[in-house]
């Protein structure tokens, strides 16, 4: 639950332990550090944007969209900044993560192709 009463849920999203406050059956009233918002199919691409700007306002450090459909990862900071990444690029959080890294390539689904 975000400090604004929204309850969201996005796809993933990460605390560091230091700012987890203990609570038991219960959604905890905080911001995450990150959220990871991923596009399927019937998602708008106008929506998730929006809906990213929310955690922002609400304090989110760094919020990040995927798209599957354009092959695009979009990362975003609170300085309205937007850093965009698409295949050949590693994504990385140095703020929260500072080892951590993707290949953005490694985010999209396999194709198998038929056999004929």
């Amino acid at each position: 639950m975000l400090p604004n009463s929204d309850l969201k849920a996005p796809d993933v999203s990460f605390v560091s332990r230091s700012r987890l406050p203990r609570s038991f059956r219960y959604f905890a009233t905080l911001v995450p550090d990150l959220v990871v918002e991923v596009k399927s199919q019937s998602d708008r691409i106008k929506k998730l944007r929006e809906k990213i700007k929310v955690y922002l306002d609400q304090g989110v450090q760094i919020a990040i969209l995927i798209d599957p459909d354009t092959y695009l990862v979009e990362v975003y900071r609170p300085d309205a900044s937007v850093q965009t990444l698409g295949n050949g690029d590693i994504l990385t959080v140095p703020e929260l993560l500072p080892e951590w890294e993707l290949v953005v390539e490694e985010l999209w689904p396999v194709i198998f192709e038929d056999e004929e």
